[in-house]
């Protein structure tokens, strides 16, 4: 006899039966969201809600298909239709809009990005060998396979990262007391968004920003030359697996100790060796466990290992890798719902 799994009631969890069948077809709601981003369709929504007739003539897409792409949004809470049959925004579907100041856009793209889709089936492969799958499809390093035959890919990846950044480096800038500090090293920091909102916080402080050349040539406009930070900030292309030729009181550590064990110990050695004793060392990750964020962390997690072999954190691993550093750890709190920061010091 067949079955029929009975409609939930409002405001509680499906049954296990339909959340399965759900997640099961969960590439159907990412791409349901890519789709959305590269069609514009929070751009052309504003504060008025439109008919499907008139968003598909402002985003040039057929009505009827557009109407089963907003339904299946509608469903997850992106977007909402009104009982006169016209589309608005929800507020998660404003985080599409490009012109948002919390926008997620590109972080949407990132993540649902061509190559996905070819790794992702490849998973139970890389949980069964413990190493990546990327070179396996695509014949080379993740890294020198998006910038040399994935442009668009890149250009995408580089502005997720430039948007996250961007939004966390004022958390980090509130949650760091820095008022006796009178040096900080953002090492590996990109285009070094946390060390400008650092500088702009601390009139007094000065800053260095590390990382490869390729990065710091895009160097956020306000440290560069003519910018309002420049005169306090020093920038220095280098790989700070290979060395850190910086002196300063606290080294900021953000988001770049997921790849390989080997890199991790390489960077937080050259780090120990670079700074004095007694000098601040916070390092800012994103954790697996312990965290409000942890389906997107955990996701994550498994995107990494399966185009570069590396690792999210737990906290317990971070503070094994930072006690087998030398390093002495202090406080361990919340930046936001996505981010930990651990407050090290060098020993004498």
């Amino acid at each position: 006899m067949t079955t029929v799994d009975p409609a939930p009631a409002p405001g509680l969890a499906p049954p296990p039966p339909m959340r399965l069948r759900e997640l099961v077809f969960g590439a159907a709601c990412a791409a349901a969201v890519r789709a959305a981003a590269r069609l514009g369709v929070a751009d052309a929504l504003d504060d008025v809600p439109l008919s499907v007739d008139e968003l598909a003539a402002a985003v040039k897409t057929q009505p009827h298909t557009l109407r089963r792409l907003l339904r299946a949004l509608s469903s997850q809470g992106v977007f909402t239709e009104r009982p006169d049959g016209t589309f608005a925004h929800t507020e998660m579907s404003r985080l599409l809009r490009e012109d948002d100041p919390h926008s997620l856009r590109y972080i949407a793209l990132w993540c649902t990005e061509p190559w996905t889709w070819n790794v992702w089936p490849k998973l139970d492969e890389a949980v069964r060998s413990g190493r990546n799958v990327f070179e396996d499809v695509y014949d080379r390093e993740f890294f020198t396979y998006l910038n040399s035959e994935a442009p668009e890919s890149a250009h995408v990846f580089n502005r997720a990262m430039t948007t996250s950044s961007r939004q966390s480096a004022q958390d980090v800038a509130e949650l760091l007391d820095l008022r006796d500090v009178t040096s900080v090293a953002d090492i590996g920091g990109g285009q070094g968004h946390v060390v400008a909102s650092l500088l702009e916080k601390h009139p007094a402080m000065h800053g260095t920003l590390l990382d490869l050349p390729g990065v710091v040539d895009n160097a956020d406009p306000r440290l560069r030359e003519g910018g309002a930070l420049a005169s306090r900030v020093r920038i220095v292309p280098g790989d700070c697996r290979e060395a850190v030729p910086v002196e300063a009181d606290v080294y900021i550590i953000k988001n770049i100790l997921e790849w390989d064990d080997e890199s991790t110990r390489r960077t937080l050695a050259n780090v120990r060796a670079a700074a004095r004793p007694g000098a601040r060392v916070v390092v800012i990750e994103n954790l697996v466990d312990d965290t409000p964020s942890m389906k997107f962390t955990t996701s994550m997690d498994l995107l990494l290992l399966l185009n570069v072999g590396g690792a999210k954190h737990t906290r317990q691993s971070m503070v094994e890798r930072l006690t087998d550093a030398g390093l002495a750890i202090g406080e361990i709190r919340p930046v936001n719902p996505y981010l930990h920061a651990f407050e090290c010091t060098v020993p004498a």
